[in-house]
C-alpha cells in the first residue's frame, strides 16, 4: 500500500473540464459585478471565533457543529471562515467603511465547514458573494436580485432555475409571527422531529424549512407571515416585487422560505433548481438589517447573497471547455525555436495557441488531436523550392478546421497578418478546401 498522503475527506482537486467550468463561473462573476459597479474586496481566511459566534449565533449548527476553530500560539480562538457576511461586516466596522455607504462590495474564495460531504458540497468549498451595506431602500434588494439573475443568464444556466422570494417583515412583524409559531408548534411538540423540538423556543422559523416528514405534516397549517405584516413591511415587499417586474425578472412567492436568525428582515430569496438533486439551492440571500449591531456596531441596514461556485460549475458542465484554436507543430526538433516564436506572436495577437513538442512527428500530431485544437499550424523546412536558388525557408501550413464558424474563421486573416508583419513571406500558396494558410517564410527578419 502506498504511503503517499491522501486528500482530506470533503476536499477536492479540480482539473480539466471541471477546472475550466470553475474558472468560467469566477470570470463571469467578475465581469457582471463590474457592470453593476460592485467594488472588489479580499478578506482574511480566518477571523476571531467571536466574529462568527456572535453574528451567526452560538446555537446554530454552523457554530456548534461545523466550524473549524483552533487556538493559535497566543491562546486566541480563531476560526476558518464558514461564510463571508460576518467577516465583511467586521471589516466594514473596523476599517471605517461607513464613510463609503451605501457600499457595494463583492468577493469570492474558499470557505470551510465540517459537514457531511454530498453532491456539490465539500468541507472546503468556494462561494461568490455580493453585498450592499448601509442601504435601507428596497431598490438595493432589487439591484442584487437583478444582478444575480443576470449572472445566471450569462452563465447559460438560467433555464430551470427559479427565484423563490419571501418577506420576513420588519422587526415588529417578525416578532409577532415568531410568537404565533411558538404557540402553534408548542401544541404539537411531541409529534415534531427531535431537531424541531430543540428549535421550538430558540429558533422556531427554522421548523418551516424542515425536510423531516414529521414536521412537514404541521408546516402547511402553521401561521403565515402575511397575517402579521405591518403596512411598512407590505410596502417594502411591494416595491421589491415591483422592481423585479419592471426589470423582467421572474419570481415565485415562497411563504415557507425563512432565515432563522433574528437580525434578518424583509427580503429572503433563493434561486433553486431540480438539476442538483435534493440540495437544489444555487444562490441565496436576504436582508440582514440587525447584523452590525450583533458585532457592536451601529444600526446598519444591509442585504446580500452568496452562491456556491462548485454547484454553479456543475450546472455549467462542459459547455465552456476552452480548446486551443491552433496548435503549432514543429516537424523536426530544429524547428522548435521558430515554433515557439510563432506561437508567442499569435498569443500576443489574441489567438489561443498551444505547442506540440517532444517525440516524433506522429506523436506531435497526436498531441494536437488530443488537446482538441481546431486547427494545426505545421512548420517544415524547405530549401531550393522557393523561387530563389538555395534560399532556406520554412513552409507554413494551417489546415482548415472541420467546423469553421465565423468566430473561428475570422482568425485566418489575423494569422496571415502575424506572419507577414514579423517574417518575410516569399511565397503564398493557394489555400484549398483542406488548407487555411499555405506560405513559405524566409528566415527571421
Amino acid at each position: 500500500m502506498s504511503n503517499t498522503p491522501q486528500a482530506i475527506r470533503g476536499t477536492q482537486d479540480i482539473f480539466g473540464p471541471e477546472a475550466e467550468a470553475f474558472a468560467h463561473v469566477v470570470e463571469t462573476f467578475e465581469r457582471v459585478r463590474r457592470l453593476y459597479r460592485f467594488r472588489r474586496i479580499e478578506m482574511p481566511v480566518f477571523e476571531k471565533t467571536e466574529v462568527f459566534s456572535r453574528s451567526i449565533g452560538e446555537t446554530t449548527d454552523v457554530v456548534s457543529k461545523e466550524m473549524y476553530s483552533f487556538e493559535d500560539r497566543g491562546g486566541e480562538s480563531l476560526t476558518l471562515r464558514p461564510e463571508f457576511t460576518a467577516g465583511i461586516a467586521r471589516a466594514y466596522l473596523t476599517n471605517g467603511w461607513q464613510q463609503h455607504a451605501p457600499l457595494k462590495v463583492a468577493t469570492h474564495g474558499p470557505l470551510f465547514r465540517y459537514e457531511r460531504p454530498q453532491k456539490g458540497r465539500y468541507r472546503q468549498f468556494h462561494q461568490l458573494d455580493a453585498e450592499i451595506l448601509g442601504a435601507a431602500e428596497p431598490m438595493a434588494d432589487v439591484e442584487l436580485l437583478v444582478m444575480a439573475d443576470q449572472l445566471l443568464k450569462e452563465l447559460g444556466i438560467a433555464d430551470g432555475v427559479t427565484l423563490m422570494l419571501n418577506t420576513l417583515g420588519d422587526a415588529q412583524s417578525r416578532e409577532a409571527w415568531r410568537a404565533a409559531l411558538v404557540s402553534y408548534f408548542r401544541d404539537v411538540k411531541a409529534e415534531l422531529s427531535e431537531d424541531s423540538q430543540d428549535r421550538l423556543e430558540r429558533n422556531p422559523l427554522r421548523i418551516l424549512d424542515s425536510k423531516d416528514p414529521r414536521d412537514k405534516a404541521f408546516v402547511a397549517d402553521a401561521p403565515k407571515i402575511d397575517d402579521f405584516l405591518s403596512d411598512e413591511a407590505l410596502g417594502f415587499f411591494a416595491k421589491v416585487t415591483g422592481g423585479l417586474d419592471a426589470a423582467g425578472v421572474e419570481w415565485t412567492r415562497a411563504p415557507s422560505l425563512v432565515r432563522g436568525l433574528d437580525y434578518y428582515r424583509h427580503t429572503a430569496f433563493e434561486f433553486v433548481t431540480d438539476r442538483l438533486g435534493a440540495q437544489g439551492t444555487v444562490l441565496g440571500g436576504g436582508r440582514y438589517d440587525g447584523l452590525m449591531e450583533s458585532l457592536g456596531g451601529p444600526h446598519t441596514p444591509a442585504v446580500g447573497w452568496a452562491a456556491g461556485i462548485e454547484r454553479l460549475a456543475m450546472l455549467v458542465g462542459d459547455a465552456n471547455e476552452d480548446f486551443p484554436l491552433i496548435t503549432v507543430i514543429p516537424d523536426e526538433p530544429d524547428d522548435e525555436v521558430l515554433a515557439n516564436r510563432i506561437a508567442t506572436l499569435l498569443r500576443r495577437a489574441g489567438v489561443q495557441t498551444d505547442i506540440a513538442f517532444g517525440g516524433k512527428a506522429k506523436r506531435r500530431f497526436e498531441i494536437a488531436k488530443k488537446n482538441g485544437s481546431r486547427a494545426r499550424l505545421v512548420i517544415r523546412k524547405q530549401k531550393g523550392t522557393t523561387g530563389i536558388s538555395d534560399r532556406l525557408g520554412h513552409h507554413i501550413v494551417v489546415n482548415k478546421p472541420d467546423s469553421v464558424e465565423p468566430a473561428v474563421s475570422e482568425y485566418r486573416n489575423l494569422i496571415l497578418k502575424v506572419l507577414e508583419d514579423n517574417f518575410t513571406v516569399i511565397r503564398h500558396g493557394r489555400a484549398d478546401d483542406g488548407c487555411w494558410v499555405d506560405a513559405v517564410l524566409q528566415e527571421f527578419l
